[in-house]
């Protein structure tokens, strides 16, 4: 986007809400961001100016049509079984210039990830695949999520309990939750139950949200959070959620993709 562009949008139509450094320049937020990717999409589909930005600053989630998502996708997905780093970004280069990041997420990121494991538990993807894709996509979202700890917003402590290392959906739940104004303290994969503790007790944060992919980890972790429930508003999301053992802990589930769980943790 050229700046002029981009002023024009601010002055006219109150998309943008930058800050200004202290030599003048505008600072531009990610909620910023996702504005401008919300109304380029609106405008590429056929929505005039004025109605793209009524409907992008009331954060209204932009969709592609099902064709040209289901084309992005597929060449997504072909370049990363092929190990085609550079075809790959480009496609997720072209997916973000066109859509809202949380869209790119709900609507390629999430449902590929999901085939992809399949895939691999089938013998139709090789190990190498999948953790080249895997990791492809963990450094394209640690570049989006930089800067998500810095929100004004209600800060929350994201974790994976200890033996869980599938982590992408919760760092995609934190990026949505960062565009809401949320401030996100990442935990990340396989940490220790004492450790969120800690880092509650230390930053006092609104609650913490766990993230499982297979119900074994929040098992074998249920007494120590149930102990942390009592103190902390404790929320558990992701495929391996047994609803029974979230209740019995104290939790309170999040159910949905990662980009609706965030929805529904901040309205």
């Amino acid at each position: 986007m050229s700046a002029e562009l981009l002023r024009a949008w601010e002055q006219r139509y109150g998309l943008l809400r930058p800050e200004r450094s202290s030599g003048g320049f505008r600072l531009y937020s990610p909620a910023d961001e996702a504005r401008v990717h919300r109304m380029t999409a609106l405008i590429a589909s056929g929505v005039s100016a004025s109605e793209a930005a009524a409907r992008a600053t009331k954060d209204e989630p932009v969709t592609l049509g099902g064709a040209a998502t289901d084309e992005l996708a597929r060449e997504l997905r072909s370049a990363l079984d092929r190990f085609d780093a550079e075809g790959a970004h480009d496609a997720l280069d072209r997916l973000l210039a066109t859509v809202s990041v949380e869209a790119a997420i709900a609507e390629v990121l999430v449902p590929m990830l999901h085939e992809l494991g399949e895939r691999w538990e089938t013998g139709e993807a090789t190990v190498g695949q999948e953790h080249f894709a895997s990791n492809l996509v963990r450094g394209r979202l640690l570049g989006i999520a930089r800067g998500w700890a810095n929100g004004s917003g209600p800060a929350f402590v994201l974790a994976c309990p200890p033996g869980e290392e599938h982590d992408l959906g919760l760092m995609m739940f934190g990026i949505a939750l960062a565009r809401r104004g949320a401030r996100v303290i990442f935990l990340g994969a396989d940490t220790p139950v004492g450790t969120i503790a800690e880092t509650v007790r230390e930053l006092e944060p609104q609650a913490v949200v766990i993230a499982v992919a297979r119900s074994v980890p929040l098992a074998a972790s249920a007494g120590e959070l149930k102990a942390m429930a009592r103190d902390i508003a404790v929320y558990v999301g992701g495929p391996g959620v047994d609803e029974a053992t979230v209740l019995d802990l104290g939790g309170r589930l999040l159910e949905g993709d990662p980009i609706a769980a965030a929805r529904a943790l901040i309205t």
